[in-house]
């Protein structure tokens, strides 16, 4: 298999992107595109989605006038320091503290192979290239895209940390909590009876609140929290920041309703406030058997000589909001593993799979349309 596709993912892991940083990926990957006669322009998601560059929209033209999108983020969770990629035995891993990076530049890399495949042909359909910002903080760089702008019909998003072959076809609504505990600070040795400890409002609202799984569907957790000043000082001020998830969207808001409650009745047993504010940070989704989108990322993956397997997943992606939008959309898996940790890890042979599976994807789309062009039931149509 190509020693491109393996070369252009290191090149991409290897140049830094933490959310809010992303400008010298996006005119990495801007350049290099363009290079290979794509249309690539850059929208305003800058500002609103508070990254380091806009949303990139990218375009090969086809042989037909039937398009297909597939997108991908160019972000990275935070990190120190600068990542290096080694290839261990045919897995592409970190060879220091850091991330990998394979979540999302696994997808980038693939797609950038896939259009350079067609640099001396057509491919048979328009090829549509949505490269994002701002993902891994509340998708905020698609948040602020305009779909409309798309001429496809149908989407596939690469970034699921799973098997290859797997394709999502529901995930949760996640709710954001953030409260804001405001005691009083006194000396903690000499008169801490005047003080009102934000730390213990907040962790008394964090044991009354319950956690972890509460059903098969849906996931509690606080994940951050901070506060005081000092060790001799009763804290006047404590933060947190806690989610809800569900694939149901109104116990998404039950518990983050519960989770709300429970910071009230902290603040009130330690005599302090709390400013409690809640975002759905994306609504989830399930994907109708219907769908042509669906049926489309099946046949891709079969073509590639996996057997597809439906799956149901707690987190999100791009394609939430995609969907939300009313654009038919579905989320693979990249075959990436461990992803947002220093253990992060993809092989070489994943991101191959997926490079036959983006293929097998445009060959049915043009099948698709094809069909239709000769006046039988088509996927792209539907």
């Amino acid at each position: 298999m190509s020693s491109r596709l393996h070369d252009t993912f290191v090149r991409l892991c290897e140049i830094r992107s933490p959310t809010g940083e992303e400008r010298e990926i996006a005119d990495s990957v801007a350049a290099e595109l363009r290079a290979l006669g794509l249309e690539v322009s850059e929208d305003e998601a800058a500002g609103p989605a508070e990254a380091g560059a806009g949303n990139l929209l990218a375009r090969l033209p086809g042989a037909s006038e039937d398009w297909v999108m597939f997108c991908a983020h160019l972000d990275t969770v935070p990190h120190a320091g600068l990542v290096e990629v080694v290839n261990d035995e045919g897995v592409f891993r970190s060879r220091g503290e850091t991330i990998l990076g394979a979540d999302n530049k696994a997808a980038v890399a693939v797609f950038m192979e896939l259009v350079a495949r067609y640099a001396d042909a057509p491919p048979p359909v328009g090829i549509e290239l949505v490269l994002t910002v701002a993902e891994e903080q509340g998708l905020r760089g698609a948040k602020a895209f305009d779909s409309s702008a798309l001429r496809s019909e149908v989407g596939f998003v690469l970034d699921h940390a799973g098997p290859v072959g797997e394709v999502i076809v529901a995930t949760p609504t996640q709710q954001k909590i953030l409260a804001d505990f405001i005691g009083v600070e006194a000396h903690a040795g000499i008169r801490p009876e005047d003080g009102s400890s934000a730390i213990a409002a907040a962790a008394a609202a964090i044991g009354r609140m319950e956690l972890g799984r509460l059903d098969g569907q849906t996931t509690a957790n606080v994940g951050l929290i901070k506060g005081g000043t000092s060790g001799n000082v009763v804290p006047g001020h404590c933060w947190i920041q806690a989610e809800a998830r569900s694939r149901d969207a109104g116990r998404a808001a039950e518990v983050a309703g519960q989770i709300s409650d429970a910071c009230a009745w902290g603040a009130s047993e330690h005599g302090c406030d709390v400013d409690v504010r809640l975002e759905e940070l994306f609504r989830g989704y399930e994907v109708p058997s219907s769908s042509p989108a669906l049926r489309l990322a099946e046949e891709g993956v079969r073509a590639a000589g996996v057997e597809p397997v439906r799956a149901a997943i707690g987190g999100g992606s791009d394609a939430n909001v995609f969907r939300l939008d009313d654009f038919d959309c579905v989320l693979l898996a990249n075959g990436t593993d461990l992803v947002h940790t220093e253990d992060e890890h993809v092989p070489a042979s994943s991101l191959e799979r997926m490079l036959e599976i983006c293929e097998g994807i445009v060959a049915a789309v043009a099948a698709g349309a094809t069909a239709d062009a000769d006046g039988a039931p088509g996927a792209s149509g539907a």
